[in-house]
């Protein structure tokens, strides 16, 4: 099995994902997943897909992030992890990916602000007098 390449998306944050074999490391913007998301719990989403499956240690993934914030990236780096997961052998995995909601993309996006107000929906303090 070769390298195998997909791409997750979450709000602005983009992650392509590379999964090969390997002894479970993972690599982010060429940091280790621990310096990159020094919060546990951002950790563990990353991780998600592969603790589902059990293959934590049977892959070496490399990821590249663009955009977003912390938590849109981890987001957008575990939907590229499942996905990769689907692609090397989805009669394994693909049920309990899908059990888990590891493959849907959360296509949640953040509303624009209009003109004539402060926000997207906020208006300004109406004043009767």
């Amino acid at each position: 099995m070769e390298v195998v390449n997909t791409v997750g998306r979450r709000k602005a944050a983009v992650a392509r994902v590379f999964v090969k074999p390997g002894k479970g490391q993972i690599t982010i913007n060429h940091k280790e997943l621990a310096t990159y998301f020094p919060l546990e719990i951002l950790q563990f989403q990353v991780k998600q897909p592969l603790l589902a499956t059990n293959t934590a240690e049977n892959f070496d993934i490399v990821i590249n992030l663009v955009g977003g914030g912390i938590k849109g990236q981890a987001e957008a780096a575990r939907l590229g992890i499942a996905r990769a997961l689907c692609e090397i052998d989805a009669e394994a995995y693909r049920a309990t990916l899908k059990k888990n909601g590891f493959l849907t993309r959360d296509s949640r996006e953040v509303e624009r602000k209009k003109p004539g107000q402060p926000g997207a929906r906020r208006k300004f303090q109406f004043s009767k007098r």
